[in-house]
Order: structure tokens, then C-alpha cells, then sequence
């Protein structure tokens, strides 16, 4: 029947039956077997790439062990904020010296912990070297001098702990006052890296002309001060006006003490607190008493 005008052919047996359409003799359901690893394994030996179904591979497929549960005691946990390559580091510090963006934009969502804590460290080890260094001139070279290791846990305890805890309650009292942008790792890596201007500070300031000292230190608080600003005010403004305006005064007063903190305590040649090294040494403080003969206590 394939006369002109038909668009198909079809053929119809002597019984008039549209060919055999008996399905419960013809059809027959079968299990399954994309479950089945030797099916799997099979198929990607023949199939190539693609594997022998055609079908891709699921999208979690190799990444058993990456999506597993990390916690908060398992090193593993704390592993994941030190994940960052030298050349990311490096930039985030140059984007700290030298800031054109903002710089959680820098951050690229991805803050990290390993430059702030090696920042932090290097201010440390840098406040004592230059806490001794003022020391030592201070003393105008009368007797022996004695480091002072005073200098270096106070120095730890002044730099870690305003790393460590500023950024926490900064975090907690915008959580407070509604702020859902406000993310605690960001804060971290914000102080830390606003930390990095600390290094050159304290590598100058050793001078025993005071004025110089305070204005090295000066340029180090607007410095890190206006970074500190102009990252933060797009966070801080999420809240109520009235509440921006007393979180960045906060911010502006902390920063200050720190600034005050580190020209007293570290660089105090001419300090108000310094005592006169021409000044005889108090009862308690001769030598085989409690304290060194130089002084070198003064500081704390």
C-alpha cells in the first residue's frame, strides 16, 4: 500500500491485525542495575569517559571525603582558615599597605587566618626587638644591660589579644543591633591584616628623639585606623544611624589605645612612664634584690 499521496506504510497481515500486538507475550520488565558496581565498572571500561549508560557521572562523585564533618576539637576543623597559597597572602597584604578596594572584596569571600596569626606573630617578636633596642639607649650604657623578656609576653598578650578580641565583640554587638552581614572570620582577617603597618612602625621607632617616635606612630594609627574605616563602615552602617555612628567612635578609641599602648610600653624613651636612668635605683631594686638593677621592670 505505498500508493502516491500516503505519507507511511503499513502493513497489515492476512488476519487484518496491525502487525503482533500481543504484549504480555512480547514485553518483559527487568531490575535495575545502575546500582550495581561491576555494572559500573563495565560500563566506564567500555564506554570511555562517559561511561557505558551515556549518562555523566553525579555531580558529589569523588567527593566523599571532602564533604565529611569537621569539628570544632579536630585540627582539621581549625586546618580549613590556614588553607591559602603565598601568592593570596601576599596580596592581601600589599591590599592592606596599599588599599585601592574594598578589602573584604579582596578577601573574595574566602578569609583566612594563616596571614593575620603570622602578622600578629611578627609584630610581637618586632615590639620586643625595638622595646629593647629603646631600652638600651635609654640606659645610656650605665652598668650591664639586661633584656627585659617582660617586653615579649607583654608585647604577645597587648597584639594577640587585641587581634583576638576586638573583632569578637565588634561581631557579637553588631549581631546584637541586627546586622546580618557581619561575618566573624571576616572581622578576624580585617584586624590582622590591619596589623601590617605595625611592622614598620616598630622597626623605626626605636629613635631616642621622642617627638619622632610619637609621629612614626601616629602615621601608624591613620594609617591602620582609616583601613580599618573604610572597610568597616559599609558593615557598620547595616544598623541604625545613631548605633554606626557609636561603633565607629568605638573602633576609632580602641585603635587609639593601642596606638598609646605600644609608643608607652614599647618605645618609651622620654614616656611619662620611663624613669630617669640617672635617677639612683630604689631599695628594692639593687642588685640581689627582687628586681634587675637597670630598671628594666619599669615598664610593667
Amino acid at each position: 500500500m505505498s500508493n502516491a499521496g500516503y505519507d507511511a506504510v503499513v502493513d497489515v497481515d492476512d488476519e487484518g491485525d496491525l502487525g503482533h500486538t500481543d504484549l504480555q507475550e512480547d514485553l518483559e520488565f527487568h531490575n535495575s542495575n545502575f546500582n550495581d558496581p561491576s555494572h559500573t565498572r563495565k560500563g566506564g571500561a567500555s564506554g570511555g569517559n562517559n561511561g557505558g549508560s551515556g549518562l555523566p557521572p553525579p555531580a558529589t562523585a569523588g567527593s566523599g571525603s571532602g564533604s565529611s564533618k569537621r569539628y570544632l576539637w579536630t585540627l582539621s576543623f581549625y586546618a580549613q582558615y590556614f588553607d591559602v597559597d603565598t601568592s593570596s597572602v601576599l596580596a592581601r597584604c600589599w591590599a592592606a599597605l596599599y588599599p585601592r578596594a574594598n578589602f573584604l572584596d579582596v578577601l573574595e569571600g574566602n578569609p583566612d587566618l594563616y596571614g593575620p596569626f603570622w602578622i600578629a606573630t611578627t609584630v610581637v617578636l618586632i615590639l620586643f626587638l625595638g622595646g629593647t633596642i629603646s631600652q638600651y639607649l635609654a640606659s645610656n650604657g650605665q652598668g650591664p644591660f639586661a633584656y627585659d623578656f617582660k617586653l615579649l609576653s607583654g608585647a604577645a598578650g597587648l597584639v594577640y589579644g587585641y587581634t583576638l578580641l576586638i573583632p569578637v565583640v565588634l561581631f557579637g554587638a553588631l549581631r546584637y543591633f541586627g546586622s546580618e552581614s557581619a561575618n566573624l572570620l571576616e572581622c578576624w582577617a580585617l584586624y590582622g591584616y590591619a596589623n601590617l603597618i605595625w611592622v614598620p612602625v616598630a622597626l623605626i621607632s626605636w629613635s631616642p628623639i621622642t617627638i619622632l617616635n610619637w609621629v612614626f606612630v601616629g602615621v601608624g594609627f591613620g594609617l591602620s585606623v582609616a583601613f580599618l574605616l573604610r572597610n568597616l563602615y559599609p558593615v557598620l552602617s547595616a544598623t541604625d544611624r545613631q548605633t554606626s555612628k557609636v561603633l565607629l567612635i568605638l573602633v576609632v578609641a580602641l585603635h587609639a589605645g593601642l596606638a598609646i599602648a605600644i609608643k608607652v610600653l614599647f618605645f618609651a624613651a622620654g614616656s611619662p612612664v620611663a624613669s630617669d636612668p640617672s635617677t639612683p635605683p630604689a631599695e628594692g631594686d639593687k642588685p640581689g634584690g627582687d628586681a634587675p638593677p637597670d630598671g628594666s621592670s619599669r615598664f610593667f
